[in-house]
């Protein structure tokens, strides 16, 4: 008989839903948008009430004339976003507007700036894990934000501070069980335990009461079923599948997009067909994550990890990222003069703008004789951290650099701008990965997927910059896979993930570097390493005039 999982992906826009089956063909699939609050610059806020609905419709949609005794199991992943609720699991303000609807600070949120430096001041041990350095992107930054601002609207009513897998599986089942892919890597839960020094020394020793009540006294590995009991009645009806559904424990978005893609096969390809611990998961959406596992516990400076367990049970895993990248290339196509024309062009046609900006980048190259379009940039250099350097510099204070400006503002000049923005951000992955490579690890392949990895200039450029072959899953959703195989294992379809893997992420085709641009590109990277320092310069100039 045939049996089909769920897999809900909660991204930084909208709720994505699939249906899946048990040997990882993905058959439906419906997404929904989310409303996101942006009351200051750098804050913003969601409502769980809004997530909630939108993963109700998308189940619904994609169950839509499926038997539900033939659904054998769900699984979430979401953003690393901050959920409070109070003590009875009402939604609980985090904004300074005082609504309750929204009680989700989103993971790009960076208001905590001075919770973070505070945090790294004490020097922790335990901040080893997050590379010596607390993000101001992760959970507790964002809790001490609360405390010392919010504190009678949201700190002192507060009853559960939750990522959002993990409530995303409490409003499934009623558990509040966290799940060790989240409170690992973003509250840093290790060795089995929350560390109480840590916590009393960053000021905020109110969690460690009643057990650690409010933030997880029950961490569960990936894979895991929630709870015995699956999905509560309440959520059943709501979702419109059968009560004692099982439910895994919830997962990052980003991990659950490396369970479902590092486990893909190419066949006649066994340079790209390595170990598990030679490969790297590249996750590009709004941002992106470069995700690789390792069987030994290794700190490096910059990059978050090595958690335990955080993705692939029974191994560390390391994500450096950045902030920024789809959200990068939107803002610098959305806010250039040509913009309109390019939309206007695009409704023309009824191609994506993406694809009318590379045709004029082809146009562009022919017409100047080059042998490759990434030689359009020469002259042309941009360093991309426009919302900070998460990895490898960890510094929420960087800023973008561009050099090459003219007063030409035409579609040439907006397509040039592009394709700069995406070396940029391929030059950044190469800087991720020779911080990997100096800290013992082998990379050999890059496995990618996310909404950038269906961008082909995207991926052949990455490929080019870092010299290295990438593998593109057949299955190009690999994130509701992901969640979908947790789902499977949750359900004890298949004993391990391992095994969940090998069945359920199928295969894939190779995409090979251009080694004629090789030299170019290591000349740009240069300059782009150069333009890191001159942006570090020019601060200590201006802090001596102080």
């Amino acid at each position: 008989m045939m049996s089909y999982y769920i897999g809900i992906d909660v991204g930084t826009g909208g709720v994505r839903g699939a249906l899946v089956s048990h040997d990882g063909k993905l058959l439906k699939s419906y997404t929904h948008p989310l409303h996101i609050w942006q009351p200051c610059c750098n804050y913003y806020e969601q409502s769980t009430t809004d997530i909630w609905n939108g993963v109700c419709t998308c189940v619904k949609n994609v169950t839509k004339d499926v038997d539900a005794t033939k659904v054998k199991g769900i699984g979430f992943d979401a953003t690393c976003s901050l959920v409070v609720l109070d003590s009875n699991g009402a939604a609980l303000t985090v904004s300074p507007s005082g609504s309750d609807e929204r009680n989700v600070i989103m993971w790009l949120d960076h208001r905590a700036e001075k919770q973070m430096q505070e945090i790294n001041s004490t020097k922790h041990p335990i901040l080893r894990y997050v590379g010596h350095k607390i993000s101001l992107e992760m959970s507790l930054t964002k809790v001490l934000w609360l405390k010392q601002n919010l504190s009678e609207k949201c700190w002192n009513k507060a009853g559960h501070f939750m990522e959002l897998p993990d409530f995303l599986t409490w409003k499934a089942t009623g558990s509040t069980a966290r799940s060790a892919g989240c409170v690992g890597p973003k509250w840093l839960y290790q060795t089995n335990s929350w560390d109480e020094s840590f916590l009393r020394e960053i000021g905020l020793e109110e969690l460690i009461d009643d057990n650690f009540a409010k933030i997880g006294s029950v961490v569960l590995l990936p894979g895991d079923a929630v709870c015995d009991t699956g999905l509560n009645k309440m959520a059943a009806d709501q979702l419109g599948l059968l009560e004692h559904t099982p439910v895994a424990t919830g997962i990052i978005d980003a991990h659950a997009g490396g369970v479902g893609c590092i486990g893909c096969t190419v066949f006649n390809s066994p340079d790209v067909n390595v170990p598990l611990i030679n490969r790297m998961v590249l996750i590009s959406g709004t941002s992106t994550c470069h995700m690789v596992v390792s069987d030994k516990e290794v700190p490096i400076n910059g990059v978050w990890g090595p958690n335990y367990s955080a993705m692939i049970s029974g191994m560390w895993n390391h994500e450096a990222g950045q902030s920024a990248s789809g959200k990068l290339i939107d803002h610098l196509i959305e806010t250039h003069a040509a913009y309109q024309k390019l939309i206007d062009r695009s409704k023309t046609t009824g191609r994506h703008i993406h694809s009318e900006l590379e045709e004029i980048l082809d146009d562009l190259t022919k017409k100047q004789a080059l042998n490759d379009v990434s030689l359009l940039t020469r002259n042309f250099h941009m360093w991309p951290d426009y919302h900070g350097n998460r990895s490898p510099i960890s510094d929420s204070t960087l800023t973008g650099m561009i050099s090459g400006l003219s007063l030409s503002c035409d579609l040439n000049d907006l397509a040039v701008l592009y394709l700069a923005a995406i070396q940029a951000l391929a030059y950044g992955t190469r800087h991720i990965i020779e911080t990997y490579t100096d800290s013992g690890y082998d990379i050999r392949v890059i496995y990618a997927c996310g909404g950038l990895s269906k961008n082909q200039l995207y991926i052949q450029i990455h490929s080019d910059i870092t010299g290295l072959p990438i593998v593109l899953p057949d299955e190009k959703e690999s994130v509701l896979l992901g969640s979908a195989i947790l789902a499977s294992i949750a359900a004890h379809e298949y004993p391990t993930m391992q095994v969940a893997m090998d069945t359920m992420c199928g295969d894939g085709h190779v995409v090979r570097p251009n080694r004629s641009v090789r030299s170019f590109h290591d000349n740009k990277y240069k300059v782009f390493r150069l333009m890191l320092e001159n942006q570090q310069q020019y601060r200590n100039i201006m802090r001596d005039d102080q």
